[in-house]
């Protein structure tokens, strides 16, 4: 996942205490733009190399995490989103339009 990317929420399901420390949550099936990609705390492998990624979107805005001394914003977990299949405006009208070209034409 990448800055800029569309992303849609498949889960939705939070504990009681996320909402006592967010102002704004996702919403199951809701299509959201990728602000800020982050390597995430919360679940680092114990003696591994690997974490979670974090999220921050453009139509969700939420405090400051309270459990880091740092200004970073409260964030979601890359694994509630899917990307969205986009298709760019233009070959969405070619495909209308029942034109087919190179890779396209199998």
């Amino acid at each position: 996942m990448i800055k800029g990317q569309k992303v849609v929420c498949i889960n939705d399901t939070f504990p009681d205490f996320v909402h006592t420390l967010y102002k704004q949550l996702p919403v199951k099936g809701d299509t959201y733009t990728i602000r800020e990609v982050f390597l995430g705390r919360e679940k680092m492998v114990r003696g591994g190399d690997s974490a979670t990624v974090g999220l921050l979107l453009e139509e969700l805005h939420n405090p400051p995490d309270p459990f880091y001394k740092g200004e970073q914003e409260l964030g979601f977990s890359s694994e509630r989103f899917a990307p969205l299949e986009e298709i760019p405006a233009e070959e969405e009208e070619d495909a209308a339009a029942g034109v087919l070209e190179g890779a396209w034409a199998n």
